[in-house]
């Protein structure tokens, strides 16, 4: 039973190592809601418009990359 849970810890270590590797490697991936096209379909007169998830831009940062950046601004904040 040991084995199992030091294999499932060092699986979710490896995972999050991973994922901040990937947050400052490649921070801003394109946008799955509008596939990095920056537009949209409507619903019903299937006309483009600009994704609201990505704001038109077509990458939205990892969540990862967020989490640092709220960290970072935070840390600055109460330096000064």
């Amino acid at each position: 039973m040991v084995t199992l849970a030091l294999l499932a810890s060092l699986t979710a270590a490896g995972y999050t190592a991973w994922h901040l590797i990937l947050c400052y490697a490649a921070p801003m991936p394109r946008c799955r809601a509008c596939h990095g096209t920056g537009e949209r379909r409507g619903l019903i007169l299937r006309a483009p418009h600009e994704c609201h998830r990505c704001h038109g831009t077509g990458h939205r940062p990892r969540l990862g990359r967020r989490l640092i950046e709220y960290i970072r601004t935070e840390y600055r904040a109460g330096q000064q």
